[in-house]
């Protein structure tokens, strides 16, 4: 898959489909996040532990979250942040369209 330039591979596409999902779910693990955001994002782990992760024109700084999963504050800002981005479920360079 390739949006807005970046390649994306199969677990990539995995985390952004669990990112979208309706309802939201509940089982998103961080290191998978941070594994996508790599991919398509500006990120840095500051000294103090967060995670500094510009994409677009957005800047966002989250707290890693305690558990091996992010809560629903956290999944709502970066489906947000990658939906103003460009990035969905099932989209590539605005040509796919979700029915596959």
């Amino acid at each position: 898959m390739d949006i807005n330039g970046q390649h994306l591979n199969s677990h990539h596409r995995d985390t952004v489909e669990h990112i979208f999902r309706h309802p939201l779910s509940h089982n998103v693990r961080w290191v998978d996040v941070v594994s996508l955001l790599n991919a398509v994002a500006e990120t840095e782990e500051r000294h103090d532990g967060r995670f500094k992760v510009s994409l677009g024109d957005e800047i966002h700084v989250f707290d890693p979250p305690r558990h091996k999963d992010v809560d629903t504050q956290m999944l709502m800002d970066i489906r947000r942040m990658l939906k103003s981005a460009g990035f969905g479920p099932q989209q590539g360079a605005g040509e796919e369209s979700a029915s596959e």
